[in-house]
C-alpha cells in the first residue's frame, strides 16, 4: 500500500519539523547544563575559600555588612540545588537527543521504503 504523495511530504515535513525543534532544543539545554556547571564551580571555589578561614573570621556578603554566620551551609545548599538541576537538565538532553534520533530514523525509513507502508 502507497501513501499519496501529499500525505507523505506532510508526514516528512511534520517529522522533520520535530527533529529541528529538538536540535534546537538539545543547544539550549546544552548551554544551560554549561552554566549550571560554571555555577557549581564557582560554588565550590568559593565554599573551599571560606571553609579555609579560621572559624572566628567575619564573613560579608555583597549585600552589605552584615556577618553571616552560615554562608557555608547556604553555598553547599545552592551547590546541591545546582547539581539537582545539572542531573534533570541531562535527563531532559537525553530525551531530546532519543527524540532528535527517533525523528531522523523516521525520515530514513520513509525515503528506503519509498512511501509504502
Amino acid at each position: 500500500m502507497s501513501i499519496p504523495n501529499e500525505a507523505l511530504q506532510k508526514l516528512v515535513q511534520e517529522i522533520e519539523t520535530r527533529a529541528v525543534l529538538a536540535q534546537q532544543q538539545i543547544n539550549v539545554v546544552k548551554t544551560q547544563i554549561a552554566a549550571k556547571q560554571r555555577d557549581v564551580r564557582l560554588l565550590q571555589l568559593t565554599l573551599g575559600e571560606v571553609d579555609s578561614l579560621p572559624k572566628q573570621t567575619k564573613v560579608y556578603e555583597g549585600i552589605g555588612k552584615i556577618p553571616l554566620e552560615d554562608v557555608g551551609k547556604r553555598l553547599s545548599s545552592e551547590t546541591a540545588e545546582s547539581k539537582t538541576d545539572i542531573t534533570n537538565l541531562d535527563k531532559k538532553l537525553h530525551y531530546l537527543e532519543t527524540t532528535h534520533k527517533n525523528s531522523r530514523d523516521h525520515i530514513d525509513q520513509i525515503f528506503r521504503s519509498g512511501g509504502k507502508i
